[in-house]
């Protein structure tokens, strides 16, 4: 009788297995890569919930409520939008860190001493497409109101988009509530879609942040143009990105202007994602800054890979001339050939960081 009563329990038990299963199977296929997007969201649940609530990140890319076509003309993804906290983050940060005003900068780590140069910012920094790496003839580079890169269409996403961050822009506020992701309708050869995202274990991460663009409706609502969106994991994009943007528009806010070059590392044969599209899904991201406002020229460079991290942001820290080794790309050229030279081989983060973090 216990034997007959233990024996139902376990085809029970085997049936409820076997529709786990099936439904496993039928949520993630199709996927890229579905034991990848299954232990991610294993461990969004299980591992990191001490990480912000998504319903109040405004940097999480949220799918369609219903399944979304190829068409064109319709687009349900809607940007959700919460930003105090992440603008408390902001100014705890800087008050944590101690860079809320440029004369703390002067405090650094580092034990260098800085150079004075002779060259005068007022000239070549007023040289037409001063901020954009090297154009070749060939390239197609979309110009929009704040934001230029160049899409390559091999990969569906663009390997660098270039802006100038003003300070003012960076201490603003202004809601991405209403924001959609569309179609770039500048890329002649067409971009990605919102559609090819869905479903698909990664985030429509953001090259050029909303964040950065504050004064603006239309020069935010450029930032979702597909063209300058890229598949990033999730805890990366909400995590580690997330907070080197945040650090980015404390910089800015500090020193006035920086200009900003950022894009993933691409190269043939990464994995892809995409219904109606083959879009790379990068192993890596770079971002680089340039201050011209303070006394001596500075310029940073990072490196991420695209998964999760607890690191320093410090930690990622770069040459340039590592970042143009990886891409290939000519970053900043129009910079006096001395002076690229110097501030592109380094690795300091004199100037950048505060002592204290």
């Amino acid at each position: 009788m216990y034997y007959r009563k233990g024996l139902r329990w376990g085809n029970t038990l085997m049936l409820l297995f076997t529709f786990i299963a099936i439904g496993l199977v039928l949520h993630y296929r199709g996927r890229t890569k579905p034991l990848v997007s299954f232990w991610n969201d294993v461990k969004s649940v299980f591992i990191y919930q001490e990480r912000q609530s998504e319903k109040n990140n405004p940097y999480k890319n949220p799918e369609p409520t219903s399944t979304a076509s190829d068409d064109r003309s319709t687009y349900d993804d809607v940007a959700s939008d919460d930003r105090t906290s992440s603008s408390e983050d902001d100014r705890s940060l800087l008050e944590k860190e101690g860079i809320s005003s440029r004369s703390e900068s002067s405090t650094s780590s580092d034990d260098e001493t800085p150079e004075s140069t002779s060259s005068s910012t007022g000239d070549y920094s007023k040289a037409k497409d001063f901020g954009l790496p090297a154009i070749g003839a060939n390239d197609q580079i979309i110009r929009h109101h704040r934001i230029t890169l160049r899409y390559r269409e091999q990969y569906e996403q663009a390997d660098w988009v270039a802006y100038k961050l003003l300070g003012d822009e960076a201490r603003a506020y202004l809601s991405r509530d209403g924001n959609k992701f569309v179609p770039d309708p500048l890329v002649k050869t067409g971009s990605a879609t919102h559609a090819d995202y869905t479903r698909s274990g990664y985030d429509r991460g953001h090259l050029a942040p909303a964040g950065d663009f504050n004064i603006s409706p239309d020069d935010k609502q450029e930032t979702f143009y597909m063209s300058n969106i890229s598949p990033q994991v999730g805890d990366f994009n909400r995590g580690i990105w997330n907070d080197l943007e945040q650090k980015f528009r404390q910089w800015a806010e500090r020193d006035e202007e920086l200009y900003i070059v950022t894009g993933p590392v691409l190269k043939p044969g990464l994995p892809t994602i995409g219904k109606n599209n083959e879009i790379a899904v990068p192993e890596m991201y770079y971002k680089i800054a340039l201050c011209l406002t303070d006394r001596q020229p500075r310029m940073i460079g990072f490196i991420l890979k695209n998964e999760f991290s607890s690191e320093n942001l410090k930690t990622f820290v770069v040459s340039v001339d590592e970042i143009e080794r990886l891409t290939g790309i000519d970053f900043f050229p129009k910079l006096p050939d001395a002076l690229e030279k110097k501030l592109e081989s380094s690795t300091t983060t004199q100037g950048w960081f505060s002592a204290r973090n």
